[in-house]
């Protein structure tokens, strides 16, 4: 399959097969009240569109937007973070503005009050610059035909809709229920909205809902509800969107006098050594691993202990050990003993245990070195607990 249609963030063919073998042949299409926005049209003619528009275009359309990006999820006040820290993205509102001209002009910023995070790949040429610390990077790769936010570690454009989408779309199969409206309207927008709703009593999400461009069929908006909230625990999507190319100078970056430049090489024969072993641990780890259940009322097992998961990663993901540009410094120690603070003690057949519940996931520690997290009721997460 050509390069570009990974590209696109958008619904992949997997996921509409995936939708596909589970709704049918026949319309799904929700009844609304007034007339239609848009043609109607069924899960499966929906998502052939995305698909096709998908290839015709070779990936996502040239375009530029601002996302925000909301959690409500019920966590306890978690510890200071970095602006762009992953840890700062389970909580409260942030907003990330994209730009994209093609496959090697993007343009991608992390704006808060005070600072700017800003990854700028323009043909050979990538910077990332970080105006708290004062500091430019210029990125170098060691091997044509890789891109500096391929080999990133997870970044704040992972949490566009299109990234958000193609996640909510894989786990539709027979245990979800799905309608489609052609009524929403999203940045000023019309767009079709997919509806998924679990089948299952034990989970604790409502419906996903997932709006997607009425016009070029990209995923605009995407909507996570926990049941018995009428306001959305996740929420990502545009609140303004443009289908035009971007002016050039959009992606073009020259250091602010005075600011630190520094490089950084990403790739080389040392770098693919590391990828391997680190690719031998996964698949060591992944044997650990095991799922007890089935579609949204799923949970996932693994070893661990609270010294596991307060450890500290090791820093330096650069073949020559310095720090990568893009790590943040996040402190996953930090947030465990903040959402352990609101831990209740649990106990059973299987043992004794800390458990935390969220409005979309529970998460049992269990006193005989075992994680279960699942988007689960608790009833669920210590059934499986006993599941051996």
């Amino acid at each position: 399959m050509r390069r570009g249609t990974f590209v696109r963030w958008g619904v992949p063919i997997a996921a509409a097969a995936v939708i596909g073998a589970a709704i049918g042949a026949g319309p799904v299409i929700a009844a609304v009240s007034g007339d239609p926005v848009l043609p109607q049209r069924s899960a499966q003619q929906l998502l052939a569109d995305a698909v096709a528009a998908t290839e015709k275009s070779e990936g996502l359309p040239p375009m530029s937007g601002t996302v925000q990006q909301t959690a409500s999820l019920g966590l306890p006040a978690l510890p200071q973070t970095g602006a762009s820290s992953p840890l700062s993205l389970v909580s409260g509102s942030h907003e990330v503005k994209v730009w994209y001209g093609s496959q090697d002009k993007l343009r991608v910023a992390m704006p808060t009050q005070l600072n700017e995070t800003n990854l700028i790949v323009n043909g050979d040429q990538t910077w990332y610059w970080d105006s708290a610390s004062n500091t430019a990077t210029r990125v170098k790769l060691q091997h044509e035909g890789e891109r500096p936010h391929d080999l990133a570690t997870p970044r704040p454009q992972d949490l566009t809709p299109q990234a958000v989408a193609e996640k909510v779309l894989s786990r539709a199969d027979e245990h979800t229920a799905i309608s489609v409206t052609n009524t929403a309207e999203v940045a000023g927008r019309p767009a079709y909205q997919l509806v998924l709703k679990p089948k299952a009593a034990g989970s604790l999400v409502q419906e996903v809902r997932l709006a997607i461009d009425g016009e070029n069929y990209v995923p605009l908006q995407v909507q996570v509800f926990a049941k018995g909230s009428a306001e959305p625990a996740f929420q990502v999507g545009f609140t303004q969107v443009t289908f035009t190319p971007p002016a050039a100078e959009n992606f073009t970056f020259t250091p602010p006098a005075g600011a630190k430049v520094e490089e950084q090489v990403i790739g080389g024969e040392k770098q693919k050594e590391i990828s391997k072993e680190h690719a031998e641990e996964a698949r060591k780890a992944a044997g650990d691993i095991k799922v007890v259940g089935e579609g949204w009322t799923s949970v996932v097992v693994l070893p661990a202990s609270l010294s596991d998961l307060t450890a500290r990663p090791t820093e330096g993901a650069t073949p020559s050990g310095e720090k990568s540009p893009f790590d943040q410094g996040a402190d996953p120690g930090a947030l465990v003993d903040s959402v352990l603070k609101s831990a209740t003690t649990v106990s059973g057949p299987w043992g004794s245990g800390k458990l935390v519940k969220t409005k979309l996931a529970t998460a049992l520690l269990t006193d005989d070195g075992r994680l279960l997290v699942g988007a689960v009721t608790p009833e669920e997460i210590t059934k499986a607990a006993g599941v051996r």
